[in-house]
């Protein structure tokens, strides 16, 4: 059960807890991606995942592959001459009501922005059980949309894609073009409650959207993330709907990648919908325990929650 995503890893520097970056002395740095994150919680989870990406080859850029090779995943990238793109940083408040966390992007001229299929070991696409790509790496450039619609096409495998949306990015009618093109190459599609209003700006139930947007691109699988609502999907006919699982939320940067992620290990170890649904909103409840966007789960953890989940349904 092997999977491989592709995309661009940033640096999330994060001020202490209640600080604006306009008055604070410190910061962490974090790797802060969807497809590497994916990746870390499918691997951690037993599937045989790797990343690919195009990284400049400056101590950025390898600070972000250093990193996820301590959380043991394999990586295959392109080190990119810093003179052509640089690395991507995004820069994170978190707060408190009645503040908002903020979210500030620098990814202008990243060296993912440039990435073409022939860098790409297609072998590695052609070969995989399941590719993975997200909606940020769409938004560098029309380069790295026409490479990632290459990517998914030349699959032979499960093709899945998060909408991933973020407005200092790119707005949503530049992503709902992008996508018009795109989706045609995709069998699952994950998509935030939210995000699915402003790109593709459906109003409904939650079980109106899934089947909306499966029944209008064609999709095999769609997955609809609520955050504390749980999840919903809809495959071949079917609605599921797995309700969130209880926990002392710490940071929920990193739960819709988990979700993600334990969904697609799920997926390509034979799983049917609903018992991948379950696992996946296991895996994000644990996440919200962790601090950062990337949390190393344990499996036992996982199954151990989605049994005892699965026990109480009636």
């Amino acid at each position: 059960m092997s999977l491989v995503t592709f995309g661009e890893t940033a640096l999330r520097f994060a001020p202490p807890d209640g600080h604006r970056f306009e008055t604070a002395r410190e910061a962490t740095i974090r790797v802060d991606g969807t497809a590497s994150s994916v990746a870390v919680t499918a691997g951690r989870l037993g599937a045989d995942a790797r990343w690919l990406s195009k990284v400049p080859d400056t101590p950025l850029g390898r600070r972000v592959v250093a990193e996820l090779h301590e959380f043991g995943l394999e990586t295959d990238v392109i080190w990119a001459d810093p003179e052509t793109g640089r690395q991507g940083l995004t820069f994170h408040e978190d707060a408190s009501a009645p503040r908002r966390a903020r979210l500030l992007q620098d990814r202008t001229d990243t060296a993912m922005a440039t990435v073409t299929p022939g860098e790409m070991p297609m072998g590695a696409i052609q070969n995989a059980d399941v590719v993975f790509s997200s909606g940020t790496t769409l938004s560098l450039s029309e380069t790295a949309r026409d490479t990632t619609g290459a990517l998914l096409r030349a699959a032979a495998g499960t093709r899945a894609f998060d909408l991933d949306f973020h407005p200092g990015l790119w707005d949503a009618e530049a992503a709902r073009d992008a996508l018009d093109d795109l989706l045609p190459a995709v069998d699952v599609l994950f998509v935030a409650e939210d995000q699915a209003s402003a790109v593709f700006g459906k109003a409904g139930t939650p079980r109106e959207l899934v089947h909306t947007l499966a029944t209008e691109y064609e999709l095999n699988r769609v997955f609809l993330t609520r955050s504390e609502y749980g999840a919903v999907a809809y495959h071949d006919g079917v609605v599921h709907e797995q309700d969130a699982m209880e926990t002392d939320a710490i940071d929920e940067s990193g739960q819709h990648e988990a979700l993600v992620g334990a969904v697609l290990q799920q997926l390509a170890d034979g799983a049917g919908t609903d018992e991948a649904l379950l696992h996946g909103v296991a895996a994000a409840a644990l996440a919200r325990t962790m601090s950062g966007p990337m949390t190393p789960l344990e499996p036992d953890e996982v199954t151990r929650l989605a049994e005892s989940q699965q026990s109480r349904r009636p």
